[in-house]
């Protein structure tokens, strides 16, 4: 592999979802997987999903910015935490945080092959001055 698993996964989470419709073919696995805990509970995601939950977004929000915070590599896996920022359509001077994120990604030949993700929703009480500071990117 040219480029190794960490910056990979840097560039996915640093790509334009929203406008640019090679990101995920770029980056995901044919076979991928995403196993996702959220306060829905439990999904499992396969390409389709993926495309589809990223075609969603782009028609429900203006933008959509992540910023992480961490980024751990051991070989081919990457830990990642992160926050989405949205921009909705009726207020897009508006950035509001949505959701706080951890993933663990597998890559397999240059690609996200099988992700585990856990989120929560953002809430006003979220302290997050300072504590998304870069921390090991």
């Amino acid at each position: 592999m040219s480029v190794n698993a960490k910056q990979i996964v840097k560039d996915f989470y640093n790509s334009d979802f929203l406008n640019d419709d090679t990101v995920l073919s770029k980056y995901m696995h044919p076979d991928v997987e995403l196993i996702w805990n959220s306060t829905e509970g439990l999904t499992i995601f396969k390409l389709k999903e993926i495309v589809e939950t990223f075609q969603e977004i782009a028609r429900t929000y203006a933008d959509l910015r992540i910023e992480v915070s961490h980024v751990l590599a051991d070989d081919n896996y990457v830990t990642t935490r992160y926050k989405y920022y949205v921009r909705t359509i009726e207020n897009p001077d508006e950035e509001l945080g949505i959701a706080h994120f951890i993933s663990i990604w597998e890559v397999k030949d240059g690609k996200l092959y099988r992700g585990h993700q856990v989120s929560q929703p953002a809430m006003n009480q979220d302290d997050t001055n300072g504590s998304y500071h870069k921390v090991k990117v």
